[in-house]
């Protein structure tokens, strides 16, 4: 359940109350006119008819340039009301808690390209390096909750979910100037510091088989589940059970070292990780009802989405084969 606000002219009022009773508010009011002809009215509305009130309300006001829509979170509703037995099934049926809208401003924030990204990434990277280098198992679960590189491969699934080609450029800059900074960082640690090539952190890191694919695919999965669901808890879990950066920084200490085999081990399991967690993060979206506005918007999306799912299907396809190849040579 969220605070819908709507900041607009007066004369859409009778137009914004019918909307709050037709799409189900639990409640409604007024606040006071600001001076400048606008009112506002609060309406708390639950989560399962959000997206199609949001939806209605962009459509009525699109015309004018002075409207805001404030989606504002509610921790606790006290009333003496008691949720009747079909009120309760409504909510466990519900495929979403969060609009389309509170999931593109989580999300995007995710894919920004700025210091603190860099900065995180960095720090992230040595941390994991050291680990690594020191086969520290806390250290480097230390790197995996960081985990900096998830949000953007996140970004890019819910982009192309909505053909959003702005958000989906931006993640993409942002995945691959993380990656690139991360092998260059752990390349430089590899030329300062000794390697045991026989640290468990770092073989288990230059291998993947098919139960590596799977873990991936669910990890992606739960990872979009806890953001569309509201219960980001669960996260932390999915930055473990499927870290990007262990991986890539273990691709740039091999490449250092000159131990290419090993290097290209590494990549793949960075490859897989990536790739799964984009399949399944976008099929989760599809699923969850994650999907443009306007007719126009979906039209393009869905060639789009046709276009990445085939793409993605044909890379996991190419990574099993290479996976069982190198498991039959070895």
């Amino acid at each position: 359940m969220r605070i819908v606000e709507v900041i607009a002219d007066e004369r859409h009022a009778k137009t914004l109350a019918g909307m709050a009773k037709f799409y189900g508010a639990e409640d409604f009011w007024w606040g006071g006119n600001g001076g400048d002809g606008r009112c506002s009215i609060r309406m708390l509305v639950p989560d399962d008819s959000r997206q199609a009130l949001i939806d209605s309300l962009q459509d009525v006001l699109k015309a004018q340039d002075r409207p805001r829509i404030v989606v504002q979170p509610v921790d606790t509703v006290l009333t003496h009301h008691r949720p009747d037995e079909r009120e309760l099934k409504d909510r466990k049926a519900q495929k979403v808690a969060a609009t389309r809208e509170e999931l593109y401003t989580q999300i995007a924030r995710g894919a920004q390209l700025d210091s603190n990204f860099l900065i995180l990434t960095a720090l992230s990277t040595i941390v994991a390096a050291i680990g690594l280098v020191e086969n520290n198992v806390a250290v480097v679960i230390g790197a995996m909750v960081i985990a900096p590189l998830l949000g953007p491969n996140i970004a890019l699934a819910f982009a192309t979910s909505l053909g959003d080609k702005e958000l989906t450029w931006q993640a993409a800059k942002t995945t691959s100037a993380g990656i690139a900074l991360a092998m260059t960082l752990s390349w430089s640690i590899a030329l300062a510091l000794p390697i045991d090539l026989t640290s468990p952190e770092i073989v288990s890191r230059t291998n993947v088989d098919l139960s590596g694919v799977v873990l991936a695919l669910a990890s992606g999965a739960a990872a979009v589940l806890s953001l569309t669901t509201g219960l980001p808890s669960t996260l932390v879990g999915v930055m473990v059970a499927v870290a990007l950066l262990p991986p890539t920084a273990t691709l740039g200490m091999m490449i250092a070292a000159g131990h290419w085999e090993l290097a290209l081990g590494a990549l793949l399991l960075l490859t897989v990780n990536i790739v799964c967690v984009l399949l399944s993060a976008k099929l989760v979206f599809l699923v969850k009802g994650v999907r443009p506005r306007s007719w126009t918007e979906r039209n393009r999306a869905k060639q789009s989405n046709a276009i990445y799912f085939s793409l993605w299907l044909l890379m996991l396809a190419l990574l099993i084969g290479v996976i069982l190849i190198r498991s039959a040579a070895w």
